[in-house]
This record gives C-alpha cells, sequence and structure tokens, in this order.
C-alpha cells in the first residue's frame, strides 16, 4: 500500500543488540516537531509491564515528543528496577527532541522476566537519532523493529477530509501470539496529523480498540505488554476536531485499527486460518462480545476448523456456555456461508462440500444469529494447530 505520512512526525528502526539475529530490526524511535496530543488504551492484565505503568501515568497528554518501542524484552515482572529501566529509555529519547523525561512514552515486547539492557538501547536511539526521516523506509524500518514472531509487518493508513483540512492517519502493530481481548502481546502505535485534544484523543481512541483490537484473540492469553498509542500532531492545521469533524476522524482511525487488528489473527502463530466470526440478534453487544469471545476461544472449535471439520455442535455449545442467557430455539448457525442449524435444531446440509470450503480457503466464516435484539459485534481468531504448540513450546517467555 502507498504509504501516506503525516505531517509533524519522523521515524527510524534499526538493530540495537536485543535480539540475537543482527538482519532483524528491534527498535523504532519517533519523534514529533511540536508537542503533540497522546492517547492510550493498555492491557487489564492485573501483572502488567514497566512501560505499561509509565505510559499509563502519561497519556492522555497534549505534550508528548517522543514514543520509543523495542522488541526482544518486555520488561515485564521486573519489579522497582523495570520501572525505574523504562524512565531512563523514556529520558533517553525524550532527550533526542530536547525534552523532558515525561514528554517520551514507552512500549517493549518480547521475553518476560529479564531485565532491559539499557546501555543497548541507549546506543540504539543514538543511531536511530541520525536515521529520522519522514519517509517510506524509515516508516518500515520502524514497523518492523517492533515486531517479535510476527511474519510481516503490520501496517494501516487512511486519508480523510475533515474541516477543510486534509487528515493522514498510519497506524503500525506487532502480534501474532499472546492474544486475547482486553488487550491482547499486540502493540500499536498510531500517529496522525489532526488536530485533537486529549479527551477526543482518547475517546476516539477507547471506541476504536473496542471494535478492533479488542475483537480478536489468537489463544486467549491476555498480556502484560499490551498496548495501543494515538499521537496527534496537529500538523494539519486548524483548530480541534469536533462535531461532524471529529466523526469523520474517529471513524477513519476505527477503520485503522480494525485493519491492524485483523492482520493480528491473520498473521497468528501457526495459524492455517483466519476465522471471523459474527454474533448477530443479541440482547445487547456485550452479549454478543461475550458469546463471539467464548467461541472464539474455544480449543475443540479452533481444532475443528483446524481439521476443516464443520462441527456445528462445538460452536453451538461453546454460545451456550457464554455466560449470556438466550433462548436455545431461536439460534442459527452459518458456516462459511451454509446453514448447518436453524431455530435450535441441525439441518440437512453437504458436509463434504462445507468441510472442502474449509479446507480450501484460508478464510472461515461463522455467523450466529439469535432473535434476542439488536445486538452485533464482528470477531477474528485463528485455528488451533500443531504448529501452534510447537511454536510456543519452543519459545521461553
Amino acid at each position: 500500500m502507498p504509504i501516506s505520512i503525516p505531517r509533524g512526525f519522523r521515524l527510524a528502526g534499526l538493530h540495537c543488540g536485543l535480539k540475537s539475529d543482527a538482519e532483524k530490526n528491534d527498535l523504532a524511535l519517533v519523534v514529533t516537531d511540536c508537542p503533540a496530543t497522546a492517547a492510550g488504551v493498555y492491557t487489564r492484565n492485573l501483572v502488567f509491564a514497566a512501560p505499561v505503568a509509565w505510559d499509563r501515568e502519561h497519556t492522555p497528554s497534549d505534550r508528548i515528543r517522543a514514543v520509543v518501542v523495542n522488541s526482544g524484552n518486555a520488561n515485564a515482572c521486573t519489579g522497582s528496577r523495570g520501572y525505574e529501566d523504562a524512565r531512563a529509555v523514556a529520558r533517553l529519547a525524550a532527550a533526542v527532541c530536547g525534552a523532558a523525561e515525561d514528554q517520551a512514552l514507552v512500549m517493549s515486547t518480547g521475553i518476560i522476566g529479564s531485565y532491559l539492557p539499557v546501555d543497548k538501547i541507549a546506543s540504539g536511539i543514538e543511531s536511530a537519532k541520525a536515521r529520522l526521516a519522514d519517509d517510506e523506509a524509515s516508516v518500515l524500518a520502524a514497523a518492523e523493529g517492533i515486531m517479535t514472531t510476527d511474519t510481516v509487518r503490520k501496517l494501516a493508513g487512511r486519508t480523510v477530509a475533515a474541516d477543510a483540512n486534509e487528515i493522514r492517519i498510519l497506524g503500525m502493530a506487532k502480534g501474532a501470539a499472546m492474544i486475547g481481548p482486553n488487550m491482547a502481546t499486540m502493540l500499536a502505535l498510531v500517529i496522525t496529523d489532526a488536530a485533537l485534544t486529549p479527551a477526543a484523543a482518547q475517546s476516539a481512541l477507547v471506541e476504536a480498540v473496542a471494535d478492533s483490537f479488542n475483537c480478536i484473540s489468537v489463544d486467549g492469553h491476555m498480556s502484560t505488554n499490551d498496548t495501543v498509542l494515538l499521537l496527534a500532531s496537529g500538523a494539519a492545521g486548524g483548530s480541534p476536531l469536533a462535531g461532524e469533524a471529529l466523526g469523520v476522524f474517529s471513524a477513519a482511525l476505527k477503520d485503522v485499527c480494525v485493519e491492524l487488528a485483523r492482520a493480528i489473527p491473520a498473521d497468528g502463530e501457526g495459524a492455517e486460518h483466519l476465522v471471523t466470526i459474527d454474533v448477530e440478534g443479541c440482547a445487547d453487544r456485550a452479549a454478543a462480545h461475550k458469546i463471539a469471545k467464548a467461541v472464539a476461544e474455544s480449543p475443540l472449535v479452533k481444532t475443528a476448523i483446524a481439521g476443516a471439520d464443520p462441527n456445528w455442535g462445538r460452536i453451538v455449545s461453546a454460545a451456550g456456555y457464554a455466560g449470556v442467557p438466550f433462548d436455545p430455539a431461536g439460534v442459527d448457525l452459518l458456516l462459511n456461508g451454509a446453514l448447518l442449524y436453524q431455530r435450535g435444531a441441525p439441518v440437512a446440509f453437504d458436509a463434504e462440500a462445507v468441510s472442502g470450503s474449509i479446507r480450501s480457503n484460508r478464510d472461515t466464516t461463522i455467523v450466529l444469529r439469535f432473535r434476542e435484539g439488536s445486538g452485533r459485534v464482528r470477531f477474528w481468531t485463528t485455528d488451533l494447530t500443531a504448529e501452534y504448540v510447537r511454536l510456543n513450546a519452543d519459545y521461553h517467555t
């Protein structure tokens, strides 16, 4: 995709020695020309990493100048030293643009329980300073710098008109496993040249995350480091967005987040299928979300998809234990467009054809329809393969 870089930002990415493979970037640095508005949404895990603690304390804000991201080390479960290391990294990043430590945000991902090699990151930040640019190569390098077990860079962007100004939005994300809603290890950074107040930025980001990063699951494991940050430079000009213009921006932000979020299970470790689950007709959205999450995280549903088995019983029963009251006689189920179950009873279908449709396509769709109300949600997950087990048995966390 052509990359339209929001004005007011410069980026860099490089290898600083956190990963053993010198060919792989493990550091990303983003700086702003002027103080930027920042918002953040974070993991709800009670065991959260030091960078999460630091960023929570410093968002929302209207004075952020830098974000530094390292991969290869999560700086999680590292106690007070971990927090001081995060502070030190923030100080180093802020110094690049002559700012104070509380004007920089930090994200980390990788192995849990190891202290951060701050000296390597310090050297990396110094090298990154000379490489900062606002071109496509710098974006790609930064996007690679946040990857761990990802096999591809995850980038998404939109350009919209709001208040007669061209607004650019660009996001990057990482994640392939340890993915479970609220949030789930995944990191994302979205930059925009829109003018936003801290309150508007935070509200727009929370809304966007609800329908994107909180609607994905690979393994249901909520990470210690999940973070989504939004930085707005205001370089597009004009007053802070409000009313209809803010609505246009918020819709585009949600589109970017949905595209990034979907790319995470699409790149799920060992996954052979990306599964889209549409739950419709629930009492409210919260009920639909609980059912979708239960289906998405069922090992039996996931292994059935891996085996191209149109096992509707596993899907329906997962919905039944989600903790949401509904009339079982009012449930329909479609798999890859084929009706398998209607009004609480099985219907005749060509099992061989449905199985073939699963086996021959990477994308699988599940639609569950209820008759309780208008609540609906779209959720993404993966199948569960022997390769996922092998990868995570061999990966030290």
